[in-house]
């Protein structure tokens, strides 16, 4: 049944981004920044934990998701530094997505080639 409730939970996400994509003139850059913004600001609000409790990766894998990890290390370093863990907490827990998207991305780059639009 996990697998079930993080195909729908994954699927209902990507339904409303299709949706925005279709129905809007936003952008996909805005549509990805609307994702990471709600997943922080539900996260902060408690109310993504139980999406994430039931969805599992189906919550946690999206750009919801990202927003969700950002959320949740800022308020664990607001609780462990203060203020200043409030900047720093969510890069901190972020730390490995991050760095993990930049190295595949320059390995990608490296081995293929862009080639120009016509």
């Amino acid at each position: 049944m996990e697998y079930l409730y993080a195909f729908l939970v994954g699927g209902i996400l990507c339904v409303i981004g299709q949706i925005l994509i279709d129905k809007t003139k936003l952008t996909p850059a805005r549509i990805l920044v609307i994702y990471v913004v709600a997943g922080t600001v539900l996260t902060c609000l408690g109310l993504y934990e139980p999406i994430v409790e039931f969805g599992g990766a189906g919550a946690t894998i999206p750009l919801t998701g990202f927003g969700y990890t950002l959320g949740k290390g800022a308020m664990k370093g607001i609780a462990e530094h203060g203020l200043l863990g409030a900047f720093t907490g969510g890069v901190v827990s972020a730390a490995a997505g991050i760095a993990a998207a930049i190295f595949f991305g320059f390995l990608i780059a490296l081995i293929f080639s862009p080639k120009e639009k016509k």
